[in-house]
């Protein structure tokens, strides 16, 4: 079965959850991409595909705050990537979800605790409100009565799916997945797109999802773009 995200809705305002122009972006003193021009709008799943070291990472650490932007222009769910400060980038992540190839879960407390402690760091208080919260984000990528486990009883791909609640978890505008099926065998890879589609359908959560899989591409085509050169091209899924 083949996927496709929606078309955003056009309503006489912006949709831009990213825009990036004229942005040249660093790392330390070395520039690594040139003059990039880049939007992408509510609802919209992107890919962004590149060889490893031509900076894609690069790009996703701009988008969530961790490489500031020196030059061009810079928005992401409203925030002004110029103007961010150490105070600021918080607030910036609370709109985003970023999903990793490692999963990066503690692994010291169970899954609840691990949601637990995200919503704690971002400001939640009422205990009652936290677990029905946390529930229903854990029954919606399917792992309903699975709040007590361990990330070491679970699969690969469970974890993956602990992984996207804990993106969910604050209702981003925009989830940033950096090599998110890499782990995982090719039934749970398709078990994690389907999922990702559907969230940014039902949501309208945009995403940008680093990928070296092709494959991925032809089965749940969407937009893509190619990182190559030190710069951002955009390309249709049929011509990778």
């Amino acid at each position: 079965m083949e996927y496709s995200t929606m078309d955003s809705v056009s309503t006489g305002e912006s949709m831009n959850i990213v825009s990036l122009r004229q942005a040249n972006i660093y790392q330390g003193n070395s520039l690594v991409l040139n003059n990039v021009n880049f939007e992408v709008d509510k609802g919209e799943f992107v890919y962004l595909i590149g060889k490893t070291g031509t900076g894609k990472s690069s790009l996703l650490k701009t988008l969530y705050g961790d490489l500031y932007l020196k030059e061009g222009e810079g928005n992401v769910a409203g925030f002004d990537l110029k103007q961010l400060t150490w105070k600021l980038i918080p607030l910036l992540r609370r709109n985003l979800g970023i999903v990793f190839q490692d999963f990066r879960l503690l692994t010291d407390r169970d899954v609840f605790d691990n949601l637990e402690f995200v919503l704690k760091a971002t400001g939640w208080k009422d205990k009652m409100k936290m677990k029905e919260h946390i529930e229903n984000i854990l029954s919606k990528v399917g792992l309903k009565n699975k709040g007590s486990k361990m990330p070491y009883e679970m699969s690969g791909g469970e974890q993956q799916r602990v992984d996207i609640a804990r993106a969910l978890l604050n209702k981003p505008a925009l989830i940033l997945a950096d090599e998110p099926t890499g782990n995982l065998d090719p039934d749970t890879t398709d078990e994690i797109m389907q999922l990702l589609f559907h969230i940014c359908r039902d949501a309208q959560t945009a995403f940008i999802m680093a990928t070296h899989d092709y494959g991925i591409i032809q089965k749940y085509p969407a937009r893509v773009v190619r990182i190559e050169h030190g710069q951002v091209k955009e390309i249709s899924a049929a011509g990778v």
